[in-house]
């Protein structure tokens, strides 16, 4: 799916690949593309060569497969700086398993020593999951497209505890705001997840909206004639968010049996 995704992404758009092995062939499938790829030999460290890749006009980087911890540093630094946006494959199963496998690979590397600071590193890179699978009959499919929605800290404190005139009052108040930081600090939640769109009986339907400020990005580095087409994808698909809707647009759906049929 990966090297089908790049014929959807803008030719003005400069490619870098970097992968451990040569495994995409890019730039034989699209030789009129500006694809430029590395991999790292018994000279030259992955690292190195990432370092080189931040410094050749990319617009979209390209890690093949994140499947060791100095891989997995390499896609959050790629994704943070130098690039308008990351492109990886990874073979976790679910949304939550992704987050704490990315984190741990942090931790291992020696990046980061705290788990809280490198999952929010994470999940700052995050912002759509497409998840496939290959069930027993040998069907390859979307089964969800996951969002990644990052939690704000939000100051939640109050300082009521100057209007009370009694001790007791203000020792009340002082506790609320004691107990309101000490959830913050143990249980803090980073991040939700929610699924964008599902395949359930043999259809795709849509389950949520994408968040606005997604939106709002994505529709910032459309053409024009892609963004008229998008927005009206938004208000035929979304009028109603609060349930599952049968997608409009024609994708590609596999059956239980046999080639994929369109809806």
């Amino acid at each position: 799916m990966l090297m089908g995704m790049i014929e959807n992404i803008y030719e003005t758009m400069n490619i870098r690949v970097q992968e451990t092995a040569f495994e995409l062939h890019l730039r034989k499938i699209y030789p009129t593309r500006n694809i430029l790829s590395f991999r790292e030999t018994e000279t030259i460290s992955g690292q190195a060569g990432l370092d080189v890749q931040k410094k050749t006009d990319g617009s979209v980087n390209i890690i093949g497969e994140v499947a060791t911890d100095p891989v997995a540093s390499w896609m959050i630094q790629a994704a943070q700086v130098a690039s308008k946006f990351t492109l990886f494959t990874h073979h976790a199963k679910t949304f939550p398993n992704l987050v704490t496998a990315l984190r741990n690979s942090m931790l291992r590397t020696g990046v980061f020593t705290d788990e809280k600071t490198a999952e929010e590193q994470v999940i700052q890179v995050l912002n759509f999951d497409v998840h496939l699978v290959k069930d027993f009959r040998g069907r390859r499919y979307i089964e969800r497209i996951t969002e990644c929605i990052p939690v704000e800290d939000k100051n939640e404190y109050t300082y009521d505890h100057r209007k009370e005139k009694t001790l007791e009052g203000k020792m009340d108040k002082f506790i609320d705001n004691a107990t309101n930081y000490f959830s913050k600090v143990t249980n803090r939640e980073l991040y939700k997840y929610v699924n964008i769109l599902e395949y359930r009986n043999d259809e795709y339907v849509i389950t949520n909206k994408i968040s606005d400020y997604n939106l709002k990005e994505m529709r910032n580095n459309m053409d024009e004639a892609d963004l008229e087409e998008f927005d009206r994808f938004v208000e035929r698909n979304w009028g109603s968010a609060s349930k599952a809707i049968p997608v409009s647009a024609d994708v590609e759906v596999p059956k239980r049996r046999g080639r994929p049929r369109k809806v």
